[in-house]
């Protein structure tokens, strides 16, 4: 039960020059930043791919925050997807994919 809490959670696949550009720590950082639970991972198809869980205001901020990326990135689309993964209780770096 989440006590009246509204939560959204969402699985993200971000494409462009996102590997090997920091986008993986980044996303931590900001995840952790906004209080989401989820994790990121690098997928073989040179994609990053991510999963947000928590307020929508934060997860709605999260994916603007996606698009742009982090500096060195270039971010060329962004696929948003409904999820009922299990996002543990904390933001982490999963294994490629």
């Amino acid at each position: 039960m989440n006590c009246g809490v509204l939560v959204v959670q969402v699985r993200v696949v971000i494409k462009g020059m996102v590997q090997g550009v920091f986008y993986r720590n980044w996303t931590i950082e900001n995840a952790t930043e906004l209080g989401l639970k989820g994790w990121v991972r690098n997928r073989r198809d040179g994609s990053v791919e991510a999963l947000f869980f928590g307020s929508p205001d934060s997860v709605q901020e999260m994916e603007q925050r996606c698009r742009r990326g982090p500096p060195a990135s270039m971010v060329t689309g962004l696929q948003v997807f409904p999820s009922d993964d299990d996002p543990g209780t904390g933001f982490e770096k999963k294994p490629t994919v």
